[in-house]
């Protein structure tokens, strides 16, 4: 039996008080930190090949299922917005398309040739990065999908939250996060969830830092598309400039982003 299946280490969760059910969940949350921390040199040596990758022209792609697919597919889609990226440079595919992002497809995860169809739609090449996200490490649809594309030399990796998986025997850089049963048995949204999510927010932030997308520790490439962000966009200019809020505000909108209007004042 897989880690991620093996049986919870507390039992009659429903004679729990809330109160204790939170405490014990919150208890379980706090081992997976630490079980990335163990793995963080594999990590770097996967984003060190992004980073080179996508400087040479090359875009970061992110194939699941279930709570695992949907993962990527959040961080595929906040990087533009974050860090004015240009949409189709970090893309998340699920099994079962974009149907599957609210609601479950039956036996999607099933097909292990699915997922090449479904790359080949955007025409990956060996300029591009594959990471195949799955909690179990057995899902036939990205295992399928990254055995595919080393085939067509695509540099590869996976998340996945069990040891010695078939899909992590299948990539060139395997990220194995052991974080344990789940506190409720087999529900790997939960920790491995958890786990997958702050891999993936280490992954895109790291690879877009190297990219240049952030100058200090600012977002000074994020897309000003609402008064939120308008709003920290004007902060921002006024922390690097000195200048009040109305003149940050005005070169702000003088100059359409936060980069340049630092570089244009200065």
């Amino acid at each position: 039996m897989t880690t991620t299946e093996t049986s919870s280490y507390y039992d009659h969760l429903e004679k729990m008080s809330i109160h204790d059910l939170l405490v014990n969940i919150n208890r379980e949350d706090k081992t997976v930190p630490s079980a990335i921390e163990k793995i963080i040199p594999g990590i770097e040596l996967l984003v060190k090949v992004i980073v080179e990758k996508m400087k040479s022209g090359g875009r970061l792609f992110y194939i699941g299922a279930g709570t695992s697919g949907r993962l990527g597919i959040v961080d595929a889609s906040e990087i533009p917005p974050t860090y004015g990226v240009p949409q189709g440079k970090v893309i998340g595919l699920i099994a079962g398309g974009d149907a599957a992002i609210r609601q479950a497809v039956e036996h999607a995860e099933d097909d292990p040739t699915q997922a090449w169809k479904d790359l080949e739609e955007f025409s990956i090449n060996s300029n591009d990065v594959l990471i195949g996200i799955a909690a179990s490490g057995r899902t036939p649809y990205v295992i399928g999908g990254v055995k595919d594309a080393r085939l067509h030399k695509i540099t590869t990796g996976c998340i996945t939250c069990n040891g010695g998986t078939v899909l992590a025997a299948n990539v060139d850089h395997p990220i194995e996060i052991v974080v344990g049963p789940e506190f409720v048995t087999g529900s790997t949204r939960m920790k491995a969830g958890t786990a997958q999510k702050l891999v993936l927010n280490m992954i895109s932030t790291a690879v877009m830092v190297h990219l240049g997308r952030v100058k200090g520790n600012k977002m000074v490439d994020m897309q000003l598309t609402n008064n939120k962000l308008l709003s920290r966009g004007t902060r921002m200019i006024m922390d690097e400039l000195g200048v009040n809020e109305q003149e940050a505000a005005k070169l702000l909108k003088e100059f359409g982003s936060v980069r340049k209007a630092i570089a244009g004042k200065k």
